[in-house]
């Protein structure tokens, strides 16, 4: 990892702790209680990776810097609405995100609850106001939020994975399941980023979609690796918790070592999806290097 990619990394997430900051209600504004939860569940911690693919994107297709940050922002917010969500005790029951306490634990379930709603609810609103846009454009843009965190992704793929605890998946299955749970929502930061900047032809939507297909699938290849194989300090989340909780992953399906060879694969498929942009797309490269080599 260069130094100038981490330098660019840094920026990107400094300035997007500050706009989310800004794009949230005061945590003294009513409700106290809800509006310090909501900041706690979004601000100070995570890889912001789902931003940093916003900016990749949009600084490909010279995007608006106003309508980055309002697309990262909205992203990020859907994104932590999920975790909210997840490690309530309906769904995964889990204690410790980020390294620190659950919003169902810092505050209490009923708050986390509505953490979540508000979350949701507040990115839309963010991204709607991205006016510099033209309005075809960010309706588009809405839309495609709005598919990839509904019953056609996001929350589909959650569904399939609690409905899944206990069962033996196909690979195939496996990947449907990932593809809908966390790459909708990555493949969204990659294509709302590029169409902040430009209206894209086919042939820029394919590359950006064979892209995101392989990133999508390789960051949760790489979860079930961490989970496996890192300790909950170096997660900053409960390690081991799949296996606990019986629930399929690529490790359970392929063993470790196959596993960590798809990551590669799917590595270098994003890498080869971008060649029609050339070195344009560096940082795109450089995040897909990211994914699958990070440690936590």
């Amino acid at each position: 990892m260069s130094a100038a990619f981490q330098d660019w990394m840094k920026t990107i997430q400094a300035g997007m702790e500050n706009d989310m900051s800004a794009y949230l209600p005061a945590a003294s504004a009513l409700p106290q209680k809800l509006h310090d939860a909501m900041r706690y569940a979004l601000l100070g911690g995570g890889k912001r990776v789902r931003p940093l693919l916003v900016y990749a994107a949009g600084n490909l297709f010279g995007a608006d810097a106003a309508a980055l940050s309002r697309a990262a922002a909205a992203l990020e917010m859907i994104h932590a609405y999920s975790l909210v969500h997840d490690d309530m005790p309906c769904m995964d029951d889990d204690a410790l995100r980020r390294g620190k306490p659950t919003v169902h634990i810092a505050y209490d379930e009923a708050t986390a609850l509505l953490v979540g709603d508000a979350l949701q609810a507040q990115a839309f609103a963010v991204l709607a106001e991205a006016d510099t846009l033209p309005p075809a454009r960010q309706v588009a843009m809405l839309r495609l939020l709005a598919q990839a965190a509904g019953s056609a992704g996001m929350c589909g793929g959650q569904a399939i994975d609690l409905a899944s605890v206990g069962l033996s998946l196909t690979l195939e299955q496996l990947e449907q399941m990932h593809q809908l749970k966390t790459g909708a929502l990555l493949r969204a930061s990659v294509v709302l980023g590029a169409l902040a900047g430009k209206d894209l032809d086919a042939a820029e939507l394919q590359a950006l979609n064979d892209y995101s297909r392989a990133i999508g699938l390789a960051f949760q290849v790489v979860d079930d690796i961490l989970d496996a194989t890192a300790d909950s300090a170096t997660l900053g989340k409960t390690a081991g918790k799949d296996a606990a909780d019986n629930k399929p992953t690529y490790v359970s399906i392929l063993g470790l070592e196959p596993s960590q060879a798809l990551a590669e694969k799917l590595r270098l498929e994003a890498h080869a999806a971008l060649a029609p942009f050339g070195d344009n797309a560096q940082r795109l490269r450089e995040l897909a290097d990211l994914i699958v080599q990070r440690k936590a």
